[in-house]
């Protein structure tokens, strides 16, 4: 949907823009399907803060979705496309010929009345439908990808995100990541046909702090401004740089940028056949 610029009528609306909603249903989220959320506000079962910049915001329900679309064989039919305030990308009420309604991720070009079914047997190429890879032609645009058979969707669930689908190669699918990594994924695996709705809400300026507020982030504070015992970028007077520092640190004395955090003995480093392109220096 198109990107909605207002008059700068004041500092903040001149910065401001929101994503319009006419391809939303007015209607109340299935009670069925939703269930209460916890503001943690960044903080573990003992009451410390383990992620800063989080707490308060407006309240929200968690809508259940179905990531695992194990429904097999039984057709669907889209009963709404709704907003979802958890996630970035719009979700589908889908009601099944059983009488059974799920919500799932609505990809682009998913209607009203439009048909979606799960199979293992034939393949339907429609947008919205589920299948295993090996039943899925090379070079589609899929989403809701497995990384284990039956485990349910762990790849590619975000606004506009999609996978696709290079080569079939024994047990074993060969697929390229948004990132641009390259990764094999067993064949049995479901994934969804089509591409991941909502695509513009990456280009959403929000505008003031207000906004990032109701999203619950908190402000950020800069360590440099800060003093030498609250952050390792603190002290001096003015603005000064870092100090004799080999690069960023964060508030821990770690080093914030640039360092590889995955683990090397990782069991799933087999299966990624290359790694994404790393981002050039400027």
């Amino acid at each position: 949907m198109p990107i909605k610029l207002y008059r700068p009528t004041t500092p903040s609306r001149r910065h401001t823009s929101v994503l319009m909603s006419k391809d939303l249903d007015k209607v109340r989220p299935l009670k069925s399907l939703l269930t209460d959320k916890r503001i943690q506000a960044g903080r573990n079962n003992t009451g410390r803060i383990t992620v800063r910049h989080q707490g308060g915001g407006v309240k929200q329900q968690i809508r259940l979705i179905d990531f695992k679309r194990d429904k097999f064989e039984i057709p669907g039919k889209v009963a709404t496309i709704e907003y979802d305030p958890g996630r970035n990308a719009r979700i589908a009420l889908i009601s099944y010929r059983d009488g059974e309604k799920r919500y799932i991720i609505a990809p682009i070009g998913l209607v009203k009345e439009m048909q979606v079914i799960s199979s293992k047997k034939t393949l339907e190429l429609q947008i919205g439908n589920t299948f295993p890879l090996e039943l899925i032609p090379q070079g589609t645009l899929i989403h809701n990808l497995e990384l284990e058979p039956g485990k349910g969707a762990k790849l590619a669930r975000s606004a506009g995100s999609a996978v696709v689908l290079q080569v079939i190669e024994g047990d074993f699918a060969q697929v390229k990541m948004p990132s641009g990594e390259i990764r094999l994924i067993p064949k049995t695996c479901l994934a969804t046909i089509g591409q991941v709705s909502n695509q513009e809400f990456r280009n959403i300026r929000w505008g003031k702090a207000g906004r990032m507020r109701h999203k619950g982030i908190r402000p950020t504070v800069r360590g440099k401004v800060m003093n030498p015992v609250d952050h390792p970028h603190g002290g001096g007077e003015g603005s000064n740089p870092i100090g004799q520092k080999r690069g960023p640190m964060n508030i821990y004395g770690k080093k914030a940028l640039g360092i590889k955090t995955r683990k090397v003995n990782k069991g799933s480093a087999k299966l990624i056949l290359k790694r994404r392109p790393s981002k050039k220096k400027r």
